[in-house]
């Protein structure tokens, strides 16, 4: 359960993102397609409707930002100013690290009931009981989106969700700081697959091949003090 947990907003996000790219890319390509003067085409583009493409769209980010926050409190990527923070020792950096995730946790936790408070009585109440069959009674059956014509509390879920999503990571993250000490850190700078270099190729007698080495005097090297380039052979330029 909790490998799936582990990576569920992965998972949403990339979905999302991958399903609001190709709907956007279909209705522009439809407005486009359905100017052309095609014989049948054309009143076949105009039949139909795509109107509602910019409102589902709107929505998946609405979406992708709330549990987009939630992955940002699980990898450490959110802006926070530490600087006096970890210039104080260990012994009080970290109950007040430590009360902040708290905070935030209780935050994101009050953020959670009250959207939750909030859809149930923006219609989730009707729309629950009555796809369970249950007597609704005088229940509000809630206002729809003007294009999908969906029911809003469907959209808003996305607040309790996500809050309550940050609450649990935040939650997460200060127990493994408890236990640990260590925060979760991710490098802005960091570029998957750039930090391994990669072995240079080789020509048939099996040295390194010198077109890939580029000592050619037509391209910058890596000198050091005395002007000497990784081959350790002074190519005659001044020393940096």
């Amino acid at each position: 359960m909790m490998k799936v947990l582990d990576h569920l907003e992965e998972w949403l996000i990339t979905f999302l993102m991958g399903a609001a790219t190709l709907i956007i890319f279909g209705a522009v390509l439809h407005r486009y397609a359905a100017g052309y003067d095609i014989p049948g085409l054309q009143d076949w583009l105009l039949s139909l409707d795509v109107s509602w493409a910019q409102e589902l769209c709107i929505i998946m980010f609405v979406w992708m930002a709330k549990f987009g926050a939630a992955y940002g409190v699980r990898t450490g990527i959110h802006v926070g100013v530490d600087v006096l923070i970890n210039r104080l020792s260990e012994a009080r950096r970290k109950p007040i690290i430590v009360f902040g995730l708290l905070a935030g946790a209780f935050f994101t936790g009050v953020v959670a009931i009250l959207g939750a408070t909030f859809v149930w009585e923006n219609g989730a109440h009707y729309g629950i009981f009555n796809a369970l069959g249950l007597d609704t009674g005088d229940l509000p059956e809630g206002p729809t989106t003007p294009d999908l014509e969906w029911p809003t509390w469907i959209v808003y879920s996305a607040v309790p969700l996500g809050s309550g999503l940050m609450c649990f990571r935040f939650l997460q993250v200060a127990w493994s700081f408890y236990r640990t000490g260590e925060l979760p850190h991710h490098d802005h700078g960091h570029v998957e697959g750039l930090d391994d270099e990669a072995e240079p190729p080789m020509n048939a007698i099996g040295e390194e091949d010198r077109i890939y080495r580029m000592d050619d005097e037509l391209h910058p090297h890596d000198r050091d003090s005395t002007g000497r380039g990784r081959d350790g052979k002074n190519d005659g330029s001044k020393p940096r």
